[in-house]
Parts: structure tokens; sequence; C-alpha cells
């Protein structure tokens, strides 16, 4: 029997429903532990689970010739019966670890003769939560995780992390969250999490911000007031990013939404500009080439004459010539702009290239390859998602790695938060750069 079709074009057989409709019942009515417990049994260990019914339909999904096609999809379903709805209970948000754990621990071993019945299975079941441990699917859960237990140590204190492994930080960058925590089959109600997830991080984010900013300038107005003494008393504000106060502080000068008079343009005035003197109406090729020079006059120029100018050149003009000489219309604007996000950040159809990234960090720094990308996303806000995405692939693809092997990445990544904080969300600091 067959029923309704899913995601990747399967059809939900009878069996998964059924498997469905158990746990969703079992989630409204039981314990964290007694779940986990159930989950253990079936899914871990393949022996011992109560329900005669479930076990008989987790064999029959299991004895299905393409079952190593779609079991990851089943049972990330399974885990997210229980997540989405342990998710929304704060108290309960720690189960989420102890799930995501149990395919980290070795299967219970056993050698009850009531189970020999099930030997084939039990190998079949313990085999595939074994793989299901290098799937995307898998690897979201962990991200979740993560930002769960980071969430939960802060406790409202900045986190201090001395060298771990990159994917470690992910709680700390709320534009990465939907591309590293949803996966293709993941249900509406889990995105809706996500979501809320990234919103609540990116507010805290920018009251961190703001009550650090608060007291550097309290700091400062005290000093000049002669009131040193007064400085220790005030309750400090650690500073919250990876970066060093010194390089906060210049980050935040440089992506403020506005700046004083007698000071170079900021970034959103640049862009408004670009905007003025290219209206709709053009041709593509001429947009190319205003885009071109806009690129261009933020890049120092010793670096610029060298070969990066030339790249940057052949890569814009040789985009979607064929439409050269057609209206640079809104479609053609969002495909060139999410193309150059290929070349300068990482380009996910030439195995993750991204060696033109390393080269702008390593010569214009971090903070100012930074200041090239806002450029571009300030002049068309629509590709926003796909800068997120480009970023999400350099963290998933280096998440493994020590962060300080990863510095250079850190730094970006922290470059990223404020900028997009300053530009795109409610924090206001263009106050600072006279203080």
């Amino acid at each position: 029997m067959k029923t309704q079709a899913t995601h990747n074009h399967r059809i939900t057989t009878a069996d998964e429903e059924f498997l469905y409709s158990h746990l969703l019942g079992c989630v409204g009515s039981e314990s964290p532990e007694m779940l986990i417990g159930r989950f253990q049994s079936l899914f871990i260990d393949g022996f011992g689970y109560p329900d005669r019914d479930v076990i008989v339909a987790l064999d029959n999904i299991l004895s299905s010739p393409e079952v190593e096609e779609y079991f990851r999809f089943i049972l990330n379903r399974c885990c997210h019966i229980l997540i989405n709805r342990w998710q929304t209970h704060p108290q309960l948000q720690s189960a989420i670890l102890n799930l995501v754990d149990l395919f980290e621990e070795e299967p219970t071993a056993t050698s009850r003769v009531t189970e020999l019945s099930r030997s084939r299975s039990m190998r079949r079941i313990r085999q595939a939560a074994k793989e299901f441990r290098e799937t995307e699917q898998y690897l979201a859960l962990r991200r979740l995780a993560r930002i769960i237990e980071a969430r939960q140590a802060a406790k409202g204190k900045p986190a201090e992390p001395s060298v771990v492994p990159l994917g470690s930080l992910i709680n700390r960058y709320p534009y990465l969250y939907e591309h590293c925590l949803v996966t293709e089959d993941s249900d509406l109600q889990h995105q809706q999490i996500v979501r809320t997830m990234q919103a609540e991080a990116q507010h805290q984010l920018e009251v961190d911000l703001s009550h650090y900013v608060t007291y550097r300038m309290r700091q400062r107005q005290l000093y000049l007031q002669g009131q040193s003494q007064s400085i220790s008393r005030l309750r400090e504000i650690q500073n919250p990013t990876l970066l060093n106060d010194r390089e906060l502080v210049t980050s935040l000068k440089q992506f403020a939404r506005r700046r004083d008079p007698g000071q170079s343009l900021s970034y959103r005035d640049t862009a408004q500009r670009f905007l003025m003197n290219h209206p709709q109406g053009g041709t593509f090729r001429d947009f190319k080439t205003d885009l071109f020079d806009y690129i261009m006059a933020d890049v120092d120029p010793g670096y610029g004459q060298r070969q990066f100018k030339k790249m940057l050149h052949d890569h814009l003009f040789g985009s979607f010539a064929d439409s050269d000489n057609k209206p640079a219309d809104d479609f053609l604007r969002v495909r060139t702009c999410s193309n150059l996000f290929n070349f300068l950040v990482v380009d996910p159809s030439a195995g993750k290239q991204h060696y033109v990234f390393i080269d702008l960090i390593n010569n214009l720094g971090p903070i100012n390859t930074t200041g090239l990308l806002l450029r571009i996303l300030l002049i068309c806000q629509k590709v926003r998602p796909f800068l997120d995405r480009r970023f999400s692939i350099l963290f998933n693809h280096y998440e493994t790695a020590s962060s300080d092997a990863v510095d250079w990445l850190v730094k970006v990544l922290e470059n990223v938060n404020i900028a997009l904080s300053l530009n795109f969300g409610t924090l206001d600091l263009s106050h600072l750069g006279s203080k």
C-alpha cells in the first residue's frame, strides 16, 4: 500500500506512515528519557523494542531493495518528530543533545535467544545507523546540537573558545543557520524553528555589540574627563566577537551605516550613488562596465593591477555575454551578482574552488575582503541568500579543522557578522565614527 509523495518524488509507504504515527503518539505522552530509550532500542541497538507491530513495520522498510538510497530521510524524519517537539520547550532542549549523541555510541551487545530470528534485521539497522553518521542530514543535526549546547553553556555570557573545531562555532553566525541546519528533506516546522533561532541569534548579537560599544564609549568619556578611577567601577562588557578589541572597533567603523561629514562615503552611500547613476534601461554590457569600475574602486591599486583585475574583467564580461545588448533588467543583475560570488568566494559547481577568496584575504585582509562583498550585496540585495550559501559551503568544508588553522576564515565570518548587522539589521552605530 502506498500513500503520499515525498520531497524526492518517492511514495511514502504505509509502513513508514505507521512508524511516524507511532512516534508522534509517543512524543505527545512520554518523557524525553523514555523516548530516547525507545529510539535507542529501535534504531541503534536493533532489539528490545516493546511494540511488535513497529518492529514489523521497520523490518519491512529495511527489506526494500532501495532502502540504502532513502533510509536517511526516514531516520531524519523520525529524529525531527522528537526534536521539533522538544525545541518548543526550552526545558526539554537538552534531550536533543542526548538524541544526537546516540549515533556516536556503540550498540548494546545482546545474546538474547528471542532476538535470533531478527539477527539479520538487527545487523541491517545497526549498519544503517552507522551510515547515517556520514549523511548531510546527520551533520545538520550535529550542528543544531552544537548551537543548543553553546546557548546552554553561555547562560548569557560571551563564549571564550580557545582552539576548537570550526564547527563548534556555528552558533556565532546566524547567517549560516538556514543553509547549515536545513536539508532537502526538512519539514516546514523545522524550517520555521531554524528561522526563529536565526532571528533570536541575530538579535542577541546586535544587543551584545550595542552594549559593548556603549561600554567602550563610556570608558573613553571618563578617560577624557580625567576620571580614570571611575573607569574601574564600570561593569565590564566583554568583546562579543572573536576579533580583538582593535579589530572589532576598526570593523565597526568600517561598516557603519553612515559616516561623519568629511569622512569617506559609507558602503551604503556608495551603493546608493551607483544605483542612482545606473537606472533601469541601460544595456547589460553598460551595467557590467559600471559594475567592474564600482568593484575595482574598492580594491587596493597595487593588488588590483596585478592578476586580479584581469581575472575579474574576464569573469564579469564573459558572464551571460549573449545578453550584452539587452536591457539590464533585474533578472540579469541578480544572475550577474550571484555569479560574482562564485568567483570571489567559492564556486560549488567547480569542486568548491576558492583560491581567489584566499588570495583576496591574504592581500586585502579580512575587513576589506568583506567590504568588497558588501558592495555587491548593497546594490543587489536579492542575492543575500546566495552569499549566505557560499559562506555555508566554506564553513561546512572546514568545519572539522581547528579554529586556529582557519583563523583567516574565522576573521572573515566575524566581519561578515558585523557588516550584515550594521547594514541589514537594526543595529545603528553611525555615531561611532565621531567618538
